[in-house]
């Protein structure tokens, strides 16, 4: 379809996450990135802060809730892309980019990107994305009356599931077959509350610090209006040993997506520790302690068909040498 539609100008609205939107000229042709940059320039945010953000469709259910579809990648078309999936009806929004809620810090001295973690904490605290106690519930409002931002984002910031993106309710294989399951992803983990046969619930958590590898399956084409039937798989090391867990969501690319930008921020946050530590150490210890340096996981991730053709990790699917958001 990308190739059919000839480049001409148009009108394109990004959201915000308070409901409001930006109403853009621009070309069929242009990238995501392109139209990102041109949406927070336009809000005044610094460009070195541009990184933090990114653009999402979404869907707004009747019920309230919120549906994060996927995370559009750089070199995608939005204006295109939008025109796929009208029987969605989906959205286009921008939302921050990162699972390390402590980035929230690097951001609390713009007005444009401290208004945009504001916009998105109060929605996730009305949509139940956020879990605050009573009391927490209490001084967020009062802060909120106040507008004080900056002391509503330092607070929050200690509330369960904040930085967390929430899927949609979803099947999953665990502890057995036919499980329901609502899903959090974040903190370096990704929790899920099973609602099992006999209608108990188990509350579990997947920590990514176990996770071997990972990948997505494409089930079959949508059938009666249907969305398409995707599955997220993960290796997992359970007391000791290996399982595949799976997950049918049609979130699959956007849990894969959540799940490299986690090893990211880990990786990026080993190696800016280990660069203080060599700064600090003397000079005959940093010779002993290279040799002793070593991966302790490395990490897959794949996208297959439902035709099990046999797919073998390479240099590229490894995340710990090389991630590529715009590969989803």
């Amino acid at each position: 379809d990308t190739f059919k539609i000839q480049t001409q100008k148009a009108f394109l609205d990004v959201y915000l996450a308070d409901g409001s939107n930006i109403r853009l000229d621009i070309q069929t042709s242009d990238t995501a990135e392109r139209i990102l940059e041109v949406t927070l320039c336009k809000m005044g945010l610094s460009r070195e802060l541009i990184k933090y953000f990114s653009l999402f469709f979404f869907q707004d259910h009747d019920d309230g809730a919120l549906s994060v579809v996927k995370k559009v990648a750089e070199f995608e078309l939005p204006y295109v892309s939008l025109q796929s999936m009208k029987e969605l009806h989906c959205k286009l929004g921008i939302r921050k980019w990162y699972m390390d809620t402590s980035l929230d810090t690097l951001l609390m001295d713009c007005r444009a990107s401290l208004n945009l973690l504001y916009m998105q904490a109060i929605q996730e605290v009305k949509r139940n994305w956020v879990k605050p106690t009573e009391g927490q519930m209490q001084e967020l409002e009062f802060l909120q009356k106040n507008a004080n931002k900056a002391k509503f984002l330092e607070l929050i910031r200690e509330m369960q599931f904040y930085g967390y993106i929430r899927l949609d309710p979803c099947i999953c294989d665990y502890p057995e077959e036919g499980c329901s399951a609502d899903i959090y992803v974040g903190n370096n983990e990704i929790n899920c509350c099973i609602k099992l046969p006999t209608n108990q619930t188990e509350e579990v958590s997947f920590k990514i610090n176990r996770l071997r590898s990972w990948q997505v399956t494409f089930l079959g084409a949508a059938k009666d209006g249907e969305e398409e039937t995707l599955e997220l798989r993960f290796e997992y090391n359970d007391s000791g040993t290996w399982q595949w867990i799976i997950l049918y969501t049609k979130q699959a690319f956007l849990l894969s997506s959540c799940l490299k930008k986690m090893i990211s921020e880990q990786m990026m946050k080993a190696a800016k520790e280990a660069q203080e530590m060599e700064i600090r150490m003397p000079e005959s210890t940093k010779n002993s302690k290279k040799s002793s340096i070593r991966p302790k996981q490395v990490i897959h991730s794949g996208f297959i068909s439902r035709k099990r053709f046999l797919v073998r990790p390479n240099e590229e699917d490894c995340v710990f040498e090389k991630i590529r958001e715009e590969d989803l």
